[in-house]
């Protein structure tokens, strides 16, 4: 693997590139991804009439699924939620193999909803978006891709999702390196052997806590370089019986109703008491009944185990005691145990990640303690300690919500470029809309709630509220539709405010930016829960999107009258 598609995924994608006719195309829409906003979002277009075309970077559909195929990889919300419910054929008619579905069976997934709506003519697979700008003459959009064609359309899309540009951490050295480089974002499409080797994994993050246990299998040494140790969750992995299958699958109606409700966008069970409302005892089976069973489930044991100090305290107490359970040197152990509060960052879930350094083949590096150098020839180097190494993985996860965004090098009116636009931070109406930039949409962007949980239920809803907003501006022969600067500003301040009603505003992290330097530290994701967020989205709506400003398209020009004869 070159340096330069460890740090550009787009270039390790196959080479069979799609190219126009023409140089130029048009139609009505363009969508920039085909992951699983982009599906839904191209199907809800059609539906409405419209002419689509799709651009993706990848060689199929799946967005982060196509790209994400290190070992262990596999979503953290479970498999009855992850899925679309736009379509009761499709929830029928699917079966999940797995409580939690593993990459492949997701990717899988995401090329059966392709096919089954047949979505795939629309879209133009191993194609990059360079740039796009929006022609105020016209009132279109014109986009250039890495093929060198432009194809323009009244209304651009942004699918690119949330957690897809991958971050890797400029260290000195990275191009001396003489051994492997692999980002988990950016995974090889061919298997990766680590047998008889010295691998170093730099992050703990949710893909490090997945990757780390496999290669640990393999590698003859596994070097862990830690920053910042996390809260992992059992996720309690487990086959799906055909039973439990045909079960979800003919209740699913009375679940989507449950699945909408939840502030997370995914249901895990409540519970109906707060933490010091029953005695210490009753605390104490409940945590353990939830750590037993696996999952998110556990964080919402008590109803306000998140928001109570003192009672997060004890809940960050019971889970500091498993992780001493499981670590046998209780050196590694306070060092694998977090010092900030339980669900000030989002908790990552694993299966025997904890045990994993017991293995005397593992090696934990914290980099609190010793920093990283850089990298040379044969290894990595800390502040302490040279580590001879024959690859290194980078679990150093995304420039998130905004990354893939501004790599679109979007220009608006009078020729603001979005970075521009966005040189404090994020700026943006309800996560959809940007001012200066009018008919360009996001999907899973800064100001949506897409990572505060499951992403496809946030999405959904957000293409739903998005297929209405065209389907008005059809109806009205509106031209193009744009976020005033109030409107943005005002939902920057909506956001900083849900945020602080929660742990997560109080430690640095990617939610802030925090993990790419020199990015303005902003907390990016709406944090008031799915369903207040959807009535505020609802409710804009019915006001007749009173925070977004319309402009009329030009009247059709009256037919020439013949000129008389003589």
């Amino acid at each position: 693997m070159t340096r330069a598609e460890a740090v550009n995924p787009a270039a390790r994608a196959p080479v069979n590139k799609v190219y126009f006719m023409q140089n130029s195309q048009s139609s009505d829409a363009i969508i920039i991804g085909a992951g699983f906003s982009g599906l839904y979002l191209l199907h809800k277009l059609r539906e409405l009439g419209l002419s689509v075309v799709v651009f993706e970077r990848g060689g199929d559909v799946g967005g982060t699924w196509y790209w994400n195929r290190y070992p262990g990889a596999r979503c953290d919300i479970e498999s009855t939620w992850y899925s679309y419910s736009f379509s009761p054929e499709l929830e029928r008619e699917w079966k999940w193999s797995q409580r939690y579905a593993k990459q492949e069976e997701i990717l899988a997934y995401a090329g059966h909803v392709a096919d089954r709506f047949a979505l795939r003519p629309f879209i133009r697979f191993n194609t990059r978006v360079d740039g796009a700008h929006f022609d105020e003459r016209a009132q279109e959009w014109v986009v250039q891709t890495d093929v060198g064609a432009t194809h323009r359309a009244p209304l651009l899309f942004a699918a690119t999702g949330p957690l897809s540009d991958s971050n890797v951490p400029p260290l000195p050295g990275l191009n001396t390196f003489a051994g492997e480089i692999h980002h988990t974002g950016a995974w090889p499409h061919q298997a990766v052997d680590f047998a008889g080797k010295r691998v170093g994994i730099v992050g703990t993050g949710s893909s490090g806590v997945q990757t780390i246990p496999m290669v640990a299998r393999q590698a003859a040494q596994t070097f862990v370089f830690q920053r910042t140790p996390q809260f992992v969750l059992p996720a309690e992995h487990r086959e799906v019986s055909e039973e439990e299958s045909a079960r979800i699958r003919s209740d699913y109606a009375q679940l989507r109703t449950l699945q909408r409700s939840a502030p997370t966008g995914f249901w895990a069970n409540p519970g109906p008491h707060r933490f010091f409302d029953v005695s210490s005892e009753e605390r104490a089976e409940e945590l353990e009944r939830r750590w037993k069973n696996g999952g998110f489930a556990f964080l919402q044991a008590f109803t306000d185990m998140l928001t109570n100090e003192k009672a997060n305290v004890e809940a960050s107490a019971f889970v500091k005691r498993k992780i001493c359970d499981a670590v046998n040197d209780p050196e590694i152990a306070a060092r694998l145990t977090p010092t900030f509060a339980l669900g000030a960052r989002r908790p990552v879930l694993g299966d025997r990640y904890y045990e994993t350094f017991n293995q005397t083949n593992v090696t934990l590096v914290d980099l609190k303690q010793e920093p990283i150098v850089g990298l040379t020839t044969d290894g990595l180097s800390t502040s302490q300690h040279h580590f001879p190494l024959d690859a290194i993985v980078f679990a150093t996860g995304f420039d998130a919500l905004t990354g893939a965004i501004l790599k679109l090098n979007l220009k608006g009116r009078d020729g603001i470029t979005i970075q521009d636009a966005w040189a404090d931070g994020p700026k943006n109406t309800l996560g959809f809309m940007v001012h200066g930039f009018p008919n360009f949409f996001m999907l899973a962007g800064p100001g949506s709630p897409a990572v505060r949980g499951c992403v496809i239920t946030s999405t959904e809803q957000q293409v739903d509220w998005l297929a209405d907003c065209v389907a008005h501006m059809r109806r009205h022969r509106l031209a193009t539709i744009e976020s005033t600067a109030q409107s943005d500003q005002a939902w920057v301040e909506t956001v900083n405010e849900a945020a602080g009603t929660t742990l997560t505003s109080t430690v640095d992290s990617w939610y802030l930016g925090s993990n790419i330097p020199g990015k303005p530290k902003v907390f990016m994701p709406y944090s008031g829960g799915f369903g207040v967020y959807r009535d505020i989205c609802d409710n804009v709506a019915r006001g007749g999107y009173e925070r977004f400003t319309f402009s009329k398209a030009p009247a059709a020009a009256p037919a020439e009258q013949a000129a008389p004869s003589c």
